[in-house]
């Protein structure tokens, strides 16, 4: 099988090396923040694919060239400010254990309510991107794995933070993709989706089946909210499937082919026209051909970190040639180590991926001086110990502090590395 895989890989290797670098155009200077906001999005833009192409319903196609909006919805030790490397599962248990649910959950939406704000859409907008992907987890919506929903003042399930990023991103004209991070019962054993090594959602089991039926449920009701929503670029169905899973590749395809054959039928039951993206993640391999499936209006995506030039060109052409009938998306990447900027942008253009960096800003050990953010802190920021702050030193944390206009200084990535390409 390896033997067959590199050969195969050496052709198309061949064959792309024999198209030419494309020209990209260089962007104006951004917009102001304050000339940032425009006339909201109309059913005109709705997208949707045509042949690789996104295109709205004008007929103009359109790249999303945006970024991740990380450590906002659902956290990762890395990223946020608190200390030790805990998953966002192990923070509400310990909040909850030590404070009550309702304060726990106090908490953490404080935190929420600072991390993004309107002043970083603005931002966002006059930088020149077009779009943002939101990453969210279960626990937005549910408080536990059983199916206790969070209800609005009005007895609703309350969807309000995720339907009032796509009401400010519309107003400024930016896409967004909604994107499960993590789902009931966990996609993957990496802590990123929620809970680390904690993959239940594949499971053959009764309780396997119930994390299924409330994923089900939460996509049911997001695509029920936001059917029609010309300012939703698309349903992101999971991030990163099997991620840490010591499982080879075929096993992943076996997975990926029934969790997103059954949640594709779940959004399409309640919406036709939104897109709809699935991720192989690492390889081209992971997903079936999409027509073989009966999968319309559809976007595959990869995610790329840590290697050379050569690997991420290789990566990006093989999986646009096996992938031929869609179009595909770069939902998480950052240049490092091996690879430049200049390379991972001129690769994508070429290809004609659309494209998210990740991410946008954060607060975690040694970001300053690291390519994952646009918006850090050279001085750093004070961090939470959940186990021992009170209550009000956690929310004076979490509070005003962490906003963005209040001590995060720009990376300099986006002017020296990503301003031309926007």
């Amino acid at each position: 099988m390896k033997k067959v895989f590199k050969k195969i890989v050496s052709c198309i290797l061949a064959a792309a090396t024999v198209f030419s670098v494309c020209s990209f155009a260089f962007a104006d200077e951004p917009a102001t923040p304050s000339d940032a906001v425009r006339g909201g999005f109309t059913d005109e833009d709705f997208l949707t694919t045509s042949g690789q192409n996104l295109v709205n319903r004008k007929g103009e196609k359109i790249r999303l060239k945006g970024v991740n909006l990380g450590a906002w919805m659902i956290w990762e030790g890395w990223l946020c400010p608190y200390e030790d490397d805990l998953d966002h599962y192990t923070i509400f248990e310990v909040l909850t254990e030590r404070f009550g649910e309702e304060k726990a959950y106090e908490l953490v939406n404080g935190y929420m309510d600072n991390w993004i704000t309107e002043y970083d859409l603005d931002q966002i907008k006059a930088m020149g991107f077009n779009s943002v992907r939101v990453p969210f987890w279960y626990r937005n919506f549910y408080y536990d794995d059983n199916g206790r929903k969070i209800l609005d003042e009005n007895g609703e399930w309350d969807f309000s933070r995720l339907e009032w990023v796509v009401e400010e991103c519309s107003k400024r004209r930016l896409y967004v993709v909604l994107d499960m991070h993590g789902a009931v019962g966990y996609q993957s054993d990496a802590p990123h989706n929620g809970k680390k090594g904690s993959c239940g959602l594949y499971d053959d089991t009764e309780q396997g089946e119930r994390y299924r039926e409330l994923t089900d449920e939460l996509w049911t009701e997001i695509a029920k909210r936001f059917k029609g929503n010309p300012a939703v670029a698309m349903y992101d169905l999971l991030n990163e499937p099997m991620c840490d899973v010591d499982a080879g590749e075929i096993q992943r395809r076996i997975n990926n082919e029934m969790i997103y054959t059954r949640l594709y039928d779940t959004v399409r039951a309640v919406d036709e026209e939104h897109i709809i993206t699935m991720e192989a993640i690492w390889t081209a391999i992971a997903l079936p051909m999409a027509w073989t499936k009966g999968w319309n209006n559809v976007v595959y995506q990869v995610h790329f970190y840590n290697n050379s030039n050569f690997i991420f060109n290789l990566f990006a052409w093989f999986t646009k040639f096996v992938y031929a009938d869609v179009p595909m998306m770069m939902g998480e990447f950052y240049p490092h180590q091996k690879t430049t900027w200049e390379n991972c942008f001129n690769t994508l253009d070429k290809a004609d991926y659309s494209w998210f960096l990740w991410t946008y800003k954060a607060t975690g050990h040694g970001m300053w001086s690291s390519d994952w953010c646009l918006r850090g802190s050279k001085d750093g920021f004070e961090r939470v110990n959940v186990y021992k702050d009170s209550y009000e030193e956690i929310a004076r944390k979490w509070g005003e502090c962490i906003r963005t206009e209040n001590g995060f200084q720009d990376s300099g990535h986006y002017d020296n590395d990503v301003k031309e390409y926007v």
